[in-house]
């Protein structure tokens, strides 16, 4: 029900329909309350330079894996960067560090698929200040930090923004609740670069923009002892099922198509919990998931112990001279 009522709601913030007309003076108010949150909030500068990979679309964009494949580069140049995040869906707010065996539901799905990939400090609070704060006490290591997400988080002072515009662009271009959007496209042209994440949308922006590629790799068993290829999958000929709690499902399923890997799709709708199991009835061999599920399903042991249960590597590639934007943007913050 959840899943359906999302993609409604996408669909609807596609077009300047009837519906968005309707909530346009909302909007108007979204909008002043926004901006006057944002003049009356005073940044808290951090002791370490900050790069905040962000959104102005409400939801997903694909900012965890572009923030997973930014750290592993700067790692690569000699960075020891450390990651905070909201961590959405904990069930309390206390700053909590991140480890790759944490409760999902203590630090958030997206913070633990960091921490698991990345194994750079990782640190979850919806105040992001005071998730940097003890992220710097228990690792002083760290020379820069990563905020996935927190674009509009404005407590914590940034030096470098990056927003990701993902596979539903911007929508009909109008802010909550008329259109998808959290600030306006103008917005953007504030930022210090714009990474184009699946997304073949197009808006006006002065903002330099960058790609962000995507592939699918090997298919590993929840257990990590078995792996498979698409292709090996898709030459079994057997009965698949793919399933997606994330933001954007029918860019995974898509994906697979492309392996010419076909059956049914479940989209489980963003964040999806797994309170329940949803594979318990489902009759095909293999059942093909996304890491940021993955994390969840092992720490459910009836889901944890289904040996037809395969995640999905996805692997994100950002363009280098992203990076050497952002090295550059730090340099001159360092020489001021």
């Amino acid at each position: 029900m959840r899943a359906t009522f999302e993609s409604w709601l996408h669909r609807q913030w596609t077009k300047r329909g009837l519906l968005a007309w309707a909530l346009s003076p909302l909007s108007l108010i979204f909008l002043c309350v926004a901006r006057n949150r944002r003049l009356k909030t005073q940044p808290h500068k951090l002791p370490v330079p900050v790069v905040v990979v962000g959104n102005i679309y409400v939801g997903g964009t694909g900012k965890t894996p572009v923030t997973i494949a930014l750290v592993k580069e700067l790692i690569k140049r000699g960075h020891h960067p450390g990651v905070v995040s909201r961590g959405f869906g904990r069930k309390h707010d206390k700053p909590l560090m991140v480890l790759p065996d944490s409760p999902a539901q203590s630090v958030g799905d997206e913070p633990l698929l960091i921490a698991r990939q990345t194994r750079v400090p990782v640190a979850v609070a919806r105040d992001r200040v005071a998730a940097a704060l003890l992220l710097l006490d228990k690792h002083p290591e760290c020379d820069i930090i990563i905020s996935d997400d927190g674009l509009q988080h404005y407590a914590l002072a940034r030096d470098v923004e990056l927003a990701v515009v993902g596979a539903r662009g911007l929508g009909n271009g109008w802010v909550l609740p008329a259109g998808p959007l959290r600030e306006p496209p103008s917005r953007l042209d504030e930022v210090d670069a714009i990474v184009l994440n699946a997304t073949e949308d197009t808006f006006d922006s002065r903002t330099p923009r960058f790609a962000a590629t995507a592939t699918l790799g090997l298919a590993k068993s929840l257990d990590g002892t078995r792996s498979l290829t698409l292709e090996e999958i898709a030459q079994k000929g057997k009965p698949v099922l793919a399933a997606a709690g994330i933001a954007a499902p029918g860019r995974f399923f898509a994906m697979l198509r492309a392996h010419d890997i076909e059956g049914p799709e479940m989209e489980l709708g963003d964040h999806y919990a797994f309170d329940d199991n949803p594979f318990k009835n489902v009759k095909e061999e293999y059942i093909l998931i996304t890491g940021k599920d993955a994390v969840k399903c092992r720490q459910r042991p009836d889901i944890a112990a289904d040996p037809r249960i395969y995640t999905v590597e996805y692997i994100v590639d950002i363009d280098p001279y992203l990076v050497d934007l952002i090295e550059h943007k730090l340099q001159q913050k360092v020489q001021k």
